[in-house]
């Protein structure tokens, strides 16, 4: 069985609100749950849910799948864009982390050949 990788970071989440504080986010990888996908889960027990491949593909370039948006936001930052039925969030991260977690990822499970 392969071991699970988590890392913690801060982000940002997006809003009106005139300043915008940094929330913790625990990043999560559990090759034996599901080994294509990466959980975001922030306080208060919301959690996201995505392809580890989209992750990839959004620190590159804008891509979309399904309701979920990533983006790189200039040289350091990434931007994830949930929509759901009862609004859209907006979160910012600093991109160094997710790259991190993502090689650990990569590092526990290879990922499949022609990978995003």
């Amino acid at each position: 069985m392969s071991p699970a990788v988590e890392e913690h970071t801060r982000a940002r989440i997006v809003s009106d609100a005139p300043h915008h504080r940094p929330v913790p986010v625990a990043l999560r990888y559990d090759p034996a749950e599901d080994p294509l996908t990466v959980r975001f889960e922030f306080p208060g027990g919301n959690e996201w849910v995505l392809p580890r491949t989209l992750l990839e593909a959004g620190l590159r370039g804008p891509t979309r799948r399904g309701d979920i948006v990533v983006w790189p936001c200039g040289r350091a930052q990434t931007v994830l864009e949930f929509h759901s039925p009862d609004g859209v969030a907006v979160v910012q991260f600093d991109s160094s982390p997710l790259v991190r977690f993502l090689r650990q990822t990569y590092s526990v499970t290879p990922a499949p050949s022609g990978r995003a």
